[in-house]
């Protein structure tokens, strides 16, 4: 529920956040985004291996136990609640069976995958290693196109730092409409 709550939060304050404490935004939510515009408020690059590395692992250890715990009933949350059509879930499930090793350090910031590992079993060894891999891979990947795009990273943060309550507001509004889609469609 923190998590939740946390990343909810970010979705609203982002625009404040990566300009006022980029690593409470990462502490709040490890989306790629956020990864980078931390990286371009010049967050310090020890914080963003620490933060982001424990923000994408707690979230992922959290789904993988949900969906050890809950099994099937997990699953059927994604379909229910977040929109995802139960053709696309079935072909997730297949993937993750017939590919393991390529799908976890690939998709390691999707709750599914996490989701998916948990209900397939996986061993906590074997998990380990495959989130170690796919966490290195992420923020790496993200580091560097960070630095590949600086300077527009930096004229965004200028622009951002202009009309933050702009899109704080506007985030507000957006957040707000999906958690109320995602609420009604779960009623259904």
């Amino acid at each position: 529920m923190l998590l939740v709550a946390g990343t909810n939060i970010a979705g609203v304050a982002w625009a404040r956040l990566v300009t006022d404490d980029p690593a409470l935004l990462l502490v709040l939510s490890s989306r790629n985004r956020y990864l980078a515009l931390a990286l371009g408020a010049d967050l310090n690059p020890v914080a963003y291996w620490i933060i982001g590395s424990a923000r994408i692992a707690a979230a992922f250890i959290v789904c993988h136990l949900i969906g050890r715990a809950y099994h099937a009933t997990a699953l059927n949350w994604f379909t229910r609640y977040l929109g995802v059509q139960a053709e696309a879930l079935d072909g997730f499930r297949r993937g993750y069976e017939r590919a393991e090793w390529i799908v976890v350090p690939f998709f390691v910031g999707s709750n599914l995958v996490a989701a998916l590992s948990g209900v397939q079993h996986t061993r906590p060894a074997r998990l380990a290693a495959l989130l170690a891999i796919g966490i290195a891979g992420r923020l790496v990947l993200i580091q560097w196109l960070a630095r590949m795009f600086d300077s527009q990273l930096t004229d965004f943060l200028s622009w951002l730092q202009r009309y933050s309550w702009w899109a704080v507001g506007l985030s507000f509004v957006l957040v707000l409409l999906v958690n109320m889609r995602n609420l009604r469609s779960g009623a259904r």
